[in-house]
């Protein structure tokens, strides 16, 4: 059903109210603004599902209520974006969640599994894909819009059943719970400006102060692209931005000698050359650590290559994909400091750290049988 009206959505909400589990999807645009701007809700729940209007219902809160009640649960496919978007589009975060597509990781399939691969694989049904390019934003919705958008919460509620009778059947609830309950923490949602240097893009080869500068640029950036909703390149590139840490100019006119700054008013390149000042003030143990590797000897690298043999062999065994339970940088930090890695605890220290420990103490090792490899 589509809902567009204020009425509609309240009835909805009544006829839904006592479901414990809720299906969730939506359709948005952000190509050219900063915030998305949310263009349908998808709600599965029981035999029902609706797509949502929000372009024409100014009053979410029916719907909000639901996405608050900590005694329903909000079945999502790959649901980071989508949070987001709740986030700021109905004012509101969801919690709990359950994500398909992080438990499909735990439950034999690929780590980013998409929908239509699950759906074809839980229910026998392969869902089109006419419609993926849409401009949701657009009126009226034409019936195989509509249909299509549907589609992405019609079969969640009946995957959700049998992923959790799946996970108590393998005893992996307890190791999913803190990962979905990860996925809908507000710290994570929210947009810190003062954070938004760790998503700077070739920000690798910086220095300490540089990163100071950064931190300083990019809370910049952040402020003016939300201020005026705007996509965060169009206020200063990245490359730019990476430029700018590097050389530190002192002045607007040392600032138009980087390639990019054209695209920066007079007015925001004497605010982002003032960003840089307050980095380059920084006093020293305030500037962010630097956080990479010292590359790994050849020798390191050959005892990492052996934990990842075992960690492959016991994500095969498990049916737990691989990049979920560590990467090779996880793998370093256990080999470096076991004790603070992120092995060292919960599911991950029961499904591989305890190996992974007994190989570097001399205790288990690798062999080859019928050409697999296998622990002796």
């Amino acid at each position: 059903m589509y809902l567009s009206t204020q009425d509609q959505l309240a009835e909805f909400c009544e006829r839904i109210s006592g479901e414990k589990v809720v299906a969730v999807d939506t359709e948005f645009l952000r190509e050219k603004t900063y915030f998305p701007r949310l263009c349908l809700v998808q709600v599965g729940a029981g035999e029902l599902t609706a797509a949502i209007d929000p372009l024409l219902i100014e009053d979410l809160e029916p719907l909000a209520r639901i996405f608050r009640d900590e005694t329903v649960t909000k079945v999502f496919h790959a649901c980071g974006q989508d949070l987001e978007v709740i986030l700021d589009g109905m004012g509101c975060v969801c919690a709990p969640v359950f994500d398909t597509q992080l438990a499909a990781a735990f439950l034999g399939m690929r780590q980013q599994v998409s929908y239509g691969s699950l759906v074809e694989a839980y229910c026998g049904v392969r869902l089109p894909k006419a419609e993926s390019l849409t401009d949701w934003s657009r009126r009226p919705l034409d019936p195989e819009q509509l249909e299509y958008a549907e589609d992405d919460v019609r079969y969640l509620p009946g995957i959700y059943d049998r992923m959790v009778s799946e996970l108590i059947e393998r005893d992996r609830l307890s190791w999913i719970r803190p990962e979905m309950e990860a996925l809908c923490d507000a710290s994570r949602i929210r947009r810190d400006p003062e954070q938004a240097y760790l998503r700077l893009r070739r920000s690798g080869s910086l220095t300490r102060r540089q990163l100071a500068v950064a931190r300083e640029a990019c809370a910049w950036r952040e402020r003016v692209a939300m201020e005026r909703d705007v996509p965060r390149k169009w206020v200063a590139s990245d490359e730019v931005i990476v430029e700018v840490c590097k050389r530190t100019p002192g002045s607007l006119e040392r600032l138009r000698k980087i390639r990019g700054t054209e695209q920066v008013s007079d007015r925001d390149g004497v605010l982002l050359v003032e960003a840089v000042a307050r980095g380059l003030a920084c006093p020293a143990e305030q500037c962010p650590k630097v956080a990479r590797h010292v590359r790994p000897s050849a020798e390191t690298e050959g005892v990492i290559d052996l934990m990842y043999a075992v960690l492959r062999l016991v994500s095969e065994k498990s049916g737990v994909a691989t990049q979920l339970i560590a990467t090779r940088d996880d793998l370093l930090d256990f080999l470096q400091d076991r004790e603070r890695s992120a092995l060292a605890g919960g599911w991950r220290w029961e499904l591989a750290g305890r190996t992974l420990d007994r190989l570097l103490s001399g205790e288990v090792g690798l062999t080859v049988k019928s050409g697999r490899i296998e622990l002796l």
